[in-house]
């Protein structure tokens, strides 16, 4: 009995609202648009012609076996783009990127952040009040 549910689990396909992923690759945009909530359908509807450059610029650079490099943050990831690497600018550097399932209808942007962690090292003189009234010499 307990290896029927170990069998059963393992053979469980990831799924995006009841669809497997060949069924959404399959789709077009505008059709996937349907399966979101009502704010990423709007900015998916809105954003269609640069989504479709997009897609279409990755499968070139993928053929030519570049790298993809974006400044996109705001692009809503698609089923088209699932399993490709994209790096994306964080302001200083580009942070490479793995697309999965549980990806679709967020933003590029979500998952590359902006702002690191600070580090702060030793209090330097005039950093503290008590350091403001000792001498430099």
């Amino acid at each position: 009995m307990e290896e029927d549910n170990n069998e059963v689990i393992r053979k469980k396909e990831l799924t995006f609202r009841g669809k497997s992923i060949e069924e959404l690759k399959k789709m077009e945009i505008r059709e996937f648009a349907t399966l979101l909530k009502s704010n990423e359908k709007r900015t998916l509807l809105r954003q269609y012609d640069s989504i479709q450059r997009f897609v279409i610029s990755c499968q070139e650079k993928i053929q030519n076996n570049k790298q993809i490099k974006t400044h996109l943050r705001d692009l809503v990831i698609v089923p088209k783009l699932v399993g490709m690497r994209i790096a994306i600018h964080t302001g200083k550097e580009y942070t490479p990127i793995d697309i999965s399932l549980e990806m679709l209808g967020h933003r590029l942007g979500e998952f590359a952040t902006t702002r690191s962690k600070v580090k702060h090292g030793a209090a330097g003189i005039g950093a503290t009040r008590s350091s403001a009234s000792k001498s430099v010499k």
